[in-house]
């Protein structure tokens, strides 16, 4: 498993990996309204900015396949996707863990916007939610999600 800083090439992969990964797992949570909002935000112009601004990751595995990404602005982790065959087997904790390590470095704390699939790892991993959170999306559909924190040890 590896971490690399991403690169304007890795944009559409990138890309292609978060929108598999909410098309895959967001149905089963959210109406139709709030999957599209969330697949419009994750748009490849965003991911190029961030990947300029150096903010965006990508996890491969062992072959070099790959795996996950997850975007770290300031203090907030923004992007974490696991793409749904990875998922379950360490890849999204070890983003997690890197995304921390990284915030350390300068905050005491870290934010994010835990979707409901993701809550309930936020939730084992120390995260508390402190605000609560919902967009009005196309179709009258509502996507909702918890804003969380979490104290980090420097």
């Amino acid at each position: 498993m590896e971490i690399r800083k991403a690169e304007e090439t890795d944009a559409a992969l990138i890309k292609e990996l978060t929108h598999r990964t909410v098309s895959a797992i967001y149905p089963h949570y959210y109406p139709d309204g709030a999957v599209r909002f969330f697949l419009e935000h994750h748009s490849e112009e965003k991911i190029i900015r961030e990947i300029k601004a150096g903010e965006v990751y990508l996890l491969t595995d062992d072959k070099g396949q790959p795996a996950g990404t997850v975007t770290v602005n300031g203090n907030e982790i923004n992007r974490l996707f696991v793409l749904p065959e990875f998922q379950g087997k360490g890849f999204g904790g070890r983003l997690i863990a890197f995304a921390e390590e990284l915030i350390a470095e300068n905050y005491s704390e870290a934010e994010l916007s835990a979707s409901f699939p993701a809550k309930a790892i936020y939730l084992k991993k120390g995260y508390r939610a402190v605000e609560f959170h919902s967009i009005l999306t196309e179709n009258g559909d509502y996507l909702c999600y918890d804003y969380m924190k979490k104290e980090l040890m420097p």
